[in-house]
């Protein structure tokens, strides 16, 4: 597996902390995008993307983010220790939602990112620059619709509809129901009300 193409999104502020955003496509066919460039004590490091961690509210069940004071639904007051703790003593806030599990595959990431973030950064000196970070293109036709059935394959177009109706579903004769002759001649008495009246013409 290798990092095929990179795209970095500059802040306009490179004065905060955070300094970029990027996506990584794996070998021309997996993307992960919303990876962070964070401006450290060292230099630049990649932070993976990721959610905020919540709690459920005991008055209401409502879901609120671990710095809330109260809940957003009831304003019930929330307890202050609802955050998990690390190792070190510090409440995870946040969590990963993907991210390398070995030293290797992340020193792998960090550099290719921080090489493509420094490149970017001189190719948005010069005039007419343009960020490739939203222009992606999709395989439309490729994209499955539905899972497929045991033993049948995915399709990749719609088939178009036909031009003639179905034939009704009709059950086997037998000695006790009628045949399909006398269903179609015996055909419902609609009252047509008072003379003159147009109500529900034109159904039938």
């Amino acid at each position: 597996m290798e990092i095929t193409e990179v795209r970095i999104k500059l802040m306009e502020d490179s004065s905060e902390r955070l300094q970029a955003f990027c996506s990584i496509t794996f070998d021309d066919c997996f993307v992960i995008r919303d990876l962070k460039i964070i401006e450290g004590t060292n230099g630049p490091f990649v932070a993976m993307p990721s959610r905020k961690l919540t709690s459920h509210c005991p008055s209401c069940g409502c879901k609120n983010h671990l710095r809330a004071a109260h809940c957003n639904q009831c304003g019930a007051r929330l307890k202050d220790d609802r955050a998990v703790k690390d190792a070190d003593g510090r409440a995870k806030l946040y969590a990963d939602i993907a991210h390398p599990i070995n030293s290797a595959c992340r020193e792998m990431i960090q550099n290719r990112v921080i090489q493509e973030f420094q490149a970017e950064q001189q190719r948005a000196k010069q005039p007419g620059y343009v960020s490739r970070y939203e222009d992606y293109d999709y395989d439309v036709d490729s994209i499955p619709t539905a899972a497929p059935r045991r033993g049948e394959t995915q399709k990749s177009q719609v088939q178009p509809a036909s031009s003639e109706p179905r034939a009704p579903h009709t059950a086997k004769a037998s000695g006790n129901e009628p045949s399909p002759a006398k269903h179609n001649n015996a055909k419902k008495q609609i009252d047509p009300g008072p003379a003159g009246s147009t109500f529900g013409k034109g159904i039938l």
